[in-house]
Order: structure tokens, then C-alpha cells, then sequence
């Protein structure tokens, strides 16, 4: 049951520990939030791709059975969250990686009430529907991290360079 505080702690690591670092040397450069928080983001994705590659089976459990090809759509949607995790590293991709970040905690949630109404599956799932307490806040936690710090950020920076550009 810490799958969730093990997610708040990557997602928050990069950025905290930036401003850490850059309050113990008393810098006076902005923060790149953007690009912390991005990382963090990318982080909780590799940690998520590290689900469903490692833990296949508990995975699948947490898909209806008559879903055809549950072990592909495994391996398929740890390979996006996996590149999605590359894609938030890289600068030139972190505002489109961050909105098809947002997409996939959307389309993925339907798989994670599944898990928890059976009590099948990873991570909390077997504490049956109240984990839906945990987990629905969670998602809605990642999803305004991705959008209010990766998104609205990235394209508040972007903003201001055009502005200042002219």
C-alpha cells in the first residue's frame, strides 16, 4: 500500500531537490520548474512502465477477462509509459508528452476502478472499492501536476520568450 507515496515522492523529488540545492548555494537563477517537475513526472512513469513489464500478471488481473489480448495491452501500454517517461526528459517533447501523460491517466483509470471494485491486481487493488479513495485523488494529483506545472507553465515560459522576442 505505499505504491502511492512512492508516487508522490518520485513526482516531487526532481523539483524539491532543485530548490534545495539551489537554496543551500543561495543562487539567485530562477528555478526550472517546468523541467523539475517534468522530470518527476517522467520519473512516475518509469515507475509505472516498471509495473506493467515486471508485475505482468498482477497487471492483467487488474483487466476484465473478457478483454482479449490482456497480456499485449500489457506490454503495450508499459512501452508508451515507458516512452512517454523518455519524452518528458526531453525538452522539445515535454508539453506534448505532458497532455498525452494527462490521456493516460484518463483512459487507464476505467482499468484501476475495475481492480479495485474486484480486488484484483496491484499496488492497494486488493483492498477492494475504498483504495477508489486513495487512487481518485491520486490520478486527479498527477493529472494537475502534468497540466498546472508541465503544461500552463511550459506554455506561460513560452509566452513570455515570444513577447520578449518581439
Amino acid at each position: 500500500m505505499f505504491t502511492p507515496i512512492i508516487i508522490l515522492c518520485l513526482l516531487t523529488l526532481p523539483l524539491v531537490t532543485a530548490w534545495l540545492v539551489k537554496m543551500v548555494a543561495k543562487s539567485k537563477a530562477p528555478l526550472a520548474i517546468t523541467r523539475y517537475a517534468c522530470s518527476g513526472l517522467g520519473l512516475c512513469f518509469i515507475f509505472f512502465a516498471i509495473g506493467h513489464l515486471v508485475k505482468t500478471q498482477g497487471m492483467i488481473e487488474m483487466l476484465p477477462v473478457w478483454l482479449p489480448y490482456r497480456i499485449v495491452i500489457i506490454y503495450a501500454t508499459g512501452l508508451l509509459e515507458l516512452a512517454i517517461a523518455l519524452a518528458l526528459f526531453i525538452p522539445a517533447l515535454q508539453l506534448r508528452a505532458a497532455w498525452l501523460a494527462i490521456a493516460v491517466f484518463i483512459v487507464f483509470f476505467p482499468a484501476n476502478v475495475y481492480a479495485a471494485l474486484y480486488g484484483v491486481g496491484l499496488g492497494g487493488h486488493q483492498w477492494g472499492a475504498v483504495y477508489l479513495l486513495i487512487r481518485a485523488p491520486l490520478q486527479l494529483i498527477l493529472i494537475g501536476w502534468a497540466y498546472f506545472v508541465c503544461i500552463k507553465k511550459s506554455s506561460s515560459l513560452l509566452n513570455s520568450n515570444s513577447a520578449a522576442a518581439k
